[in-house]
């Protein structure tokens, strides 16, 4: 089923923030392919079972969401001297060739609606370049969103025996917007020989924001992506990420932690391609919903027939706090390699009776005894996050929600 396209898009609003990005003619013409796609594409792919969808994109309406020539924002880009962190316009000017090279090739622009629309409309972007040999950290990069709607791009490109950490964060500003928001962010990663990168992503946009995210990455030969999700933010949240392990020996890990309270609803789709030989991957995730939240879990480790001596490990947890929260979960192995070594789980519960009696029969009182055992249920997510500063952001989110 195909998703009609909302009236209020057309090619001239396409042209013109093209032209305020002074983008060459290529790039423009990436536009508005995807821009005429849309008439023939369908959301992304969510879990469903007989008459529901567990997650209806559906029924947005993206004619109040959208208002793509009025985007505001606030960015801070930073980075150590020796790797180039450049907004979009610039990384056009200084580097054409490359982002011509890498970009969508990874996220492909037509893959669903969602992709087309961001390729469409995106107005602010990243661009993360870091140099063959070159070990870096603290690239920071902040969104704070102050309009109706954002579409945010980011290429992460790493050289041969490079490194980075980067920690990417997304927020609402203080601009007055009646109504509600949408706010979409694709990120792609494509990592050079031997090369290793870490990216961290903390989401904390209103409850009025609708958001959709694309993150995916491809490995050389030894080369490693670990990815490091939190959400926190909006009414609606699609998550994707993924990893394709297309050069021997390279590596994934993800992990990730949500928190949804009042109506929030999570859509967390996390998956791993091991297309090579000797590849190794970790998905960790865990989750609370609260009241009336809800989340929607899948997590799929998909085995190629030359991905021999296979290592692919699948753990999802989520604690309900309140009998009205709902949460799902859908954990898939496909495995086409017998060399494999391979596991995945999921559970959904609600918190420890007999845990929580023996913290009050202590003289504990009873909403503290419970917030501490919520956040005891984070820390083997938070254990394996290594960037200080978005593990401790986290906690601090956590133990903020929890107070309130």
């Amino acid at each position: 089923m195909s998703t009609q396209v909302h009236a209020n898009l057309t090619e001239e609003q396409v042209r013109q923030i093209s032209g305020g990005l002074d983008e060459p003619e290529w790039m423009l013409e990436t536009r508005l392919e995807a821009l005429d796609a849309l008439e023939t594409l369908d959301m992304p792919k969510v879990i469903r079972t007989p008459g529901r969808d567990w997650t209806n994109l559906h029924d947005l309406d993206f004619e109040t969401l959208v208002d793509p020539l009025n985007a505001a924002e606030r960015k801070d880009q930073v980075g150590p001297d020796e790797v180039e962190v450049l907004p979009w316009t610039e990384a056009l000017a200084e580097h054409e060739d490359l982002v011509r090279e890498r970009f969508g090739s990874i996220v492909d622009p037509q893959e669903n609606y969602l992709t087309a629309l961001s390729t469409a409309l995106f107005s602010t972007g990243t661009v993360v370049y870091v140099p063959e040999g070159v070990d870096a950290e603290d690239v920071t990069v902040r969104t704070e969103m102050n309009s109706r709607s954002l579409f945010n791009y980011t290429l992460v490109v790493t050289e041969e025996s490079s490194s980075v950490t980067i920690l990417e964060r997304q927020s609402t500003g203080e601009t007055e917007v009646e109504g509600e928001r949408y706010y979409s962010g694709i990120v792609e990663i494509d990592a050079g020989e031997n090369s290793y990168v870490q990216y961290g992503t903390l989401q904390n946009l209103s409850r009025e924001t609708y958001a959709f995210s694309a993150k995916r990455g491809e490995t050389d030969t030894y080369a490693t992506i670990d990815w490091i999700e939190g959400n926190l933010g909006t009414r609606l949240t699609k998550s994707e990420t993924s990893t394709v392990l297309s050069g021997d020996s390279s590596e994934s890990q993800m992990v990730g932690a949500f928190f949804g309270e009042d109506d929030q609803h999570f859509d967390i789709d996390l998956k791993v391609w091991h297309r090579a030989e000797h590849t190794t991957a970790d998905l960790v995730t865990r989750g609370v919903t609260d009241d009336v939240a809800r989340s929607v879990y899948e997590g799929v480790q998909d085995v190629g027939r030359d991905a021999w001596d296979t290592s692919s490990y699948q753990r999802e947890n989520t604690l309900m706090l309140s009998d009205e929260s709902e949460a799902d979960a859908s954990p898939k192995l496909i495995i086409n390699n017998h060399d494999t070594e391979a596991s995945h789980s999921a559970t959904v519960g609600q918190v420890d009776e007999e845990d929580l009696l023996y913290m009050t029969s202590r003289g504990i009182p009873p909403r503290r005894a419970r917030n501490m055992l919520v956040e005891g249920f984070f820390v083997p997510v938070l254990e394996e996050i290594e960037v200080d500063e978005l593990r401790e952001d986290l906690e601090g989110l956590v133990a903020d929600r929890l107070r309130s």
